[in-house]
Order: C-alpha cells, then structure tokens, then sequence
C-alpha cells in the first residue's frame, strides 16, 4: 500500500517539476520574443539615439514583466485533480 502511495506522490512531484521548467522555458522564450520585437530595430537599424534608448530601455522594462507574468499564469493554471488523488490534470 505504502508503495503505491509513494509511487503517487512521485509522481505528483514529477508533474509539477515538469510544469516549472514548463513555466520557465515558456516565460523566457516570450521574454526574448518581446525584447526581440521592441529593442530588434534600435539593434539593427541606425536609429536616432533617443529612440534607440527608449526601444532599448522599453525591453529591458517589458521583458522581465512578460516573464513574470508567464510563470504566474502558468503555474496558476496548474491544479492537482482533486477528484482522484494522485492524478494531475495540468489543466483543470
């Protein structure tokens, strides 16, 4: 009894180990998109210096609020089915 028990919490554990790298991978690639389409043209193009520190300084500000935001939505959206226990719906 005890084994499966274990075998339920593992993989519980497992569900939600996965969600976080899910959460990270997910939140970093939408931080660079973003940063990419806000600060790409001050990169590549020769730009007026303002507007190329106001591209840039605008990345810098919206990405790591786009990250956060990702994590929280994912990780809010995770939710153990309580109807069976030891079953995850990532989804619910």
């Amino acid at each position: 009894m005890s084994e499966h028990g274990g075998r339920r919490r593992q993989a519980r554990r497992d569900a939600i180990t996965i969600e976080i790298g899910y959460a990270l991978f997910s939140a970093a690639f939408a931080a660079a998109v973003l940063f990419g389409a806000v600060a790409g043209p001050a990169l590549l193009f020769h730009l007026p210096s303002t507007i190329e520190t106001v591209l840039i300084r605008t990345g810098y500000v919206l990405a790591p609020l786009v990250f956060a935001a990702r994590v929280v939505s994912v990780l809010v959206g995770f939710r153990p089915d309580a109807s069976r226990p030891g079953h995850v719906h990532p989804y619910s």
